[in-house]
């Protein structure tokens, strides 16, 4: 709300989508309205705005206008995992080695019928956690934590920081910490580049 104290005539907002199921939100859109704005929510996926990541998320697109402003948010075509990975990069493992949990053999295993020596599988229990994911089609949700590993042939390893920052479209020559579980950290908190520029585009286009 500190954002709308100097009364600007727009304001992005941000949040994944389960924030309108939030007990509170009723309350706070009263109160956003009370200021005089109107409020035009958009569920996004960032794949659809260019963004090599399906990221789903809310953006609030509030306005000092007579009606809620809806915008025109046009669906880009998907780029895909190979436009971030490095597989002469990072630090690779051996898959079949001592002590290799069960569920990733079986992961690898299905990947591989599935998409042959090459592919990225998440670190979940279901879809395709269980199956792999092909890297000609957009990773999925970068988080705040290791969970993407890239398997090539017989070896594997985790997503770098550098990759998740990709696949959340930030430029290469981003700064960022020199500590890869505080820049995973922060990229899995931080909303794509891209994504913000695209809704930004669109806003100053309908206003």
């Amino acid at each position: 709300m500190r954002s709308l104290r100097n009364q600007p005539e727009a304001v992005v907002i941000e949040n994944v989508q389960e924030f309108m199921d939030w007990a509170l939100y009723p309350a706070w859109l009263a109160a956003v309205q009370a200021l005089g704005y109107q409020v035009a929510p958009h569920v996004v996926d960032c794949a659809d705005l260019g963004v090599p990541q399906h990221r789903v998320r809310l953006f609030l697109v509030l306005t000092r206008s007579k009606a809620p402003l809806m915008l025109e948010l046009h669906r880009r075509q998907h780029v895909p995992a190979t436009s971030f990975l490095d597989f002469d990069a990072g630090r690779w493992s051996l898959i079949e080695r001592p002590g290799r949990a069960q569920t990733t053999l079986d992961r690898v295993r299905n990947g591989r019928q599935r998409f042959g020596e090459r592919f990225i599988m998440p670190y979940y229990g279901k879809g395709s956690g269980t199956t792999g994911r092909d890297i000609n089609r957009p990773i999925g949700t970068i988080t705040t934590l290791d969970r993407w590993a890239l398997v090539d042939g017989d070896r594997m390893r985790m997503l770098s920081a550098d990759e998740a920052l990709a696949a959340q479209s930030f430029p290469a020559d981003t700064l960022r910490p020199d500590n890869h579980r505080l820049t995973m950290h922060m990229a899995g908190n931080a909303v794509p580049p891209l994504a913000g520029q695209r809704v930004i585009e669109a806003l100053l286009k309908a206003a």
